[in-house]
This record gives C-alpha cells, sequence and structure tokens, in this order.
C-alpha cells in the first residue's frame, strides 16, 4: 500500500508534497491498484485531513497543470460543494443574472450530487455548449459576458481516479473530490463564490479556501446557511467567511436587512415534470416570471457575484440591479444568446 494511504488511513503523520507526488506518479505509470484508489477515496471522504496534508494535496495537483499564461481579469465564478436540498440550480440562474448586471462570469460546475440536475445536465438540457479550452473560454468571455468551462479545468488525475474505481460512483464513495471541486479548478478567475451543504465539511473547504486565495491572489467567499444549502438563501440568514490579500473577513447576510421576502425550501423546488418542464420553469424565472421567492433567492446570489467581483459594494443596488436584470429580459436573453452560438456551431 502507497505510504500516502498508510498516513491518510492510520491518521499516524501529514501527508507532504512529494507523497502525494509519488501517489500521482504511480497513479500515471498504472502502478495503483483500484484496491488503493478506493481507499484513498473513502478515506480522504470519511475523516478531512489536517491543514498540512490538504495543502500538501492541493499544491500536488496544481503543479501538475501546464503553465497557463492567460487570466480572466474581472471576472467571478461561482460552484458549490454539491449536496443539500433538493433545490432548482440557483448558482446556473445566478450567473446568467449577474452576467446581465455587468458583472463577468466564467461558471464551472459537474452533473447532479443530489438535486435532479447539475449545471451541466441544466446547460445540456438548454442546448449551451461548454468551452474546451481556456482559449476557447476567454472568446466566449470576451464576446458574452459569460462561459462555461469544461472538464479540461480540473486535474486529469481525478478522471483518472473515476476510471480506476468504476463500477463504483465517484458520487458515492468521492464526496471529498466534488467537496474540494471548487478548488481543483483551474480557471483563473478573479474572484469566487463557493458554499458549502455539509458543516462538516466546512472546516477543509474553508482552508481550501484560504490557501486558494493566498496562492493565486483570488478573492474567495464561501457560505454556508442553516438549511444545508450550497447556495446563498434569500430568507435564511448566511454566513460568509472571505478570504482576500491574505486576510480573512467574516460576515452575515440577513434577509430582513436586504428587505428580503420570507420563504421556506419548497419555494425552490424544481419545476415538476421532465426535461422539457425544468427548462421551461428555468427560462420563467430568468424571465421574471417565476415564483418571487425563487427570485429572490437568484438575486441574492447575483448580487455577491456583483459584489465579490468588485462590480460594486452596494448591496441594496446590486440587488435591484439584479431584479431588473431578470424582469427586462437581458438575464434570459444571456441564455438565448449562448444557444444560438451553440446551433450554429453545429
Amino acid at each position: 500500500m502507497h505510504e500516502a494511504l498508510t498516513a491518510l488511513i492510520g491518521g499516524s503523520r501529514q501527508v507532504d508534497r512529494q507523497t502525494w507526488r509519488s501517489f500521482w506518479d504511480r497513479l500515471h505509470d498504472g502502478g495503483l491498484r483500484r484496491g488503493e484508489a478506493v481507499a484513498l477515496l473513502s478515506s480522504l471522504s470519511t475523516a478531512v485531513p489536517e491543514r498540512a496534508t490538504l495543502t500538501a494535496l492541493l499544491d500536488s495537483l496544481d503543479e501538475r497543470r501546464a503553465p497557463l499564461d492567460l487570466r480572466f481579469d474581472g471576472t467571478v465564478n461561482i460552484v458549490g460543494t454539491g449536496g443539500g436540498p433538493r433545490t432548482f440550480n440557483v448558482s446556473t440562474a445566478a450567473a446568467f443574472t449577474a452576467a446581465a448586471m455587468g458583472a463577468k462570469v466564467v461558471k464551472t460546475g459537474s452533473r447532479a450530487f443530489t438535486s435532479g440536475y447539475g449545471s451541466v445536465d441544466l446547460l445540456e438540457l438548454l442546448g449551451i455548449r461548454l468551452t474546451g479550452s481556456y482559449e476557447e473560454t476567454h472568446e466566449v468571455l470576451e464576446r458574452e459576458g459569460i462561459a462555461f468551462a469544461g472538464n479540461f479545468v480540473y486535474p486529469a488525475e481525478v478522471a483518472r481516479l473515476a476510471g480506476l474505481v468504476l463500477p463504483l460512483r465517484m458520487r458515492d464513495i468521492g464526496r471529498f473530490v466534488n467537496v474540494l471541486g471548487p478548488f481543483l479548478s483551474g480557471v483563473p478567475v478573479t474572484a469566487q463564490l463557493t458554499g458549502v451543504s455539509d458543516p462538516r465539511m466546512l472546516p477543509a473547504v474553508r482552508q481550501a479556501a484560504e490557501h486558494t486565495s493566498r496562492r493565486t491572489g483570488r478573492t474567495v467567499w464561501v457560505c454556508a446557511n442553516d438549511l444545508e444549502a450550497d447556495e446563498l438563501i434569500g430568507f435564511a440568514a448566511n454566513r460568509v467567511f472571505g478570504y482576500e490579500d491574505g486576510g480573512e473577513d467574516e460576515f452575515t447576510l440577513r434577509p430582513q436587512a436586504l428587505g428580503l421576502r420570507p420563504g421556506h425550501l419548497g419555494d425552490l423546488r424544481q419545476a415538476a415534470g421532465g426535461d422539457g418542464e425544468v427548462v421551461a420553469g428555468f427560462l420563467a424565472l430568468l424571465s421574471g416570471e417565476g415564483d418571487p421567492v425563487a427570485e429572490e433567492t437568484v438575486c441574492l446570489n447575483a448580487a455577491a457575484l456583483a459584489v465579490a467581483s468588485r462590480l460594486t459594494s452596494d448591496w441594496h443596488a446590486a440587488l435591484a440591479a439584479a431584479r431588473t436584470a431578470l424582469h427586462d429580459g437581458s438575464a434570459r436573453a444571456r441564455v438565448e444568446r449562448l444557444r444560438s452560438r451553440a446551433v450554429s456551431c453545429v
């Protein structure tokens, strides 16, 4: 058994970067056994590793990337850790809304973890293509103000692990990979908003956020609430842990102070029915024709993207701009432009 696994399972010592390097080398060389891959994912998902082991893991994966000269200045990404209540895809709706407000958005995401439709599932139904390279992402971003990055932004090691553990599924044994996903993507954005659904994972996510901010200079906001949703909720108090310029800030977004109405999780349910109903419900929401409580949750997340990316510092003004983007048709128009682009590329 590889020494990284011995240390993780036994809890006897930290796993340093050199040990992680050795583990990934064995994975690429074909010398890692299926049982070792399963053991790694299970161990990480069962017990959160301590700080030094976690940061060494992140650094060991980051250093294997090809050098990237491109940087998406002034951009923001909204991506959650997955899990939590089954809601409609709030983060994708917020991404379109924030882009309509003037924020530059590069969104990453995945297929569904606990909800019916993850961001990738929804975009597929909408007929919107993920970008296939950093150059394409930059081109779409410059033209449309929003781009959805494909799997090329994630370390190749994640895909190799997923293939090695088959027929077991990553969503069943790789929970920690889902949690770390927002910090594994190599998207050179300026700011990032990440929601955490599982309170047990909050310490690890905060550590990853702090490390990512220090390493990349990115502003990273981590949010959590008592409803255990992995996005900001318009009718709940949301704690936000911000990491920027080597420092940490913590604040709470309270619905009453922001003038948001009461609600409950039932207001955030995915539209009932099949794929057609899901698309229709999503487009109705982005046209200002959705549930008012759901609309306010989208607006709160879009406002957070605008503030985190420094488009504005005024939360009330950002919320007003988000409402306008939904009701004047500009958020829906962002969707239609990307759909048209996908059709023209076929």
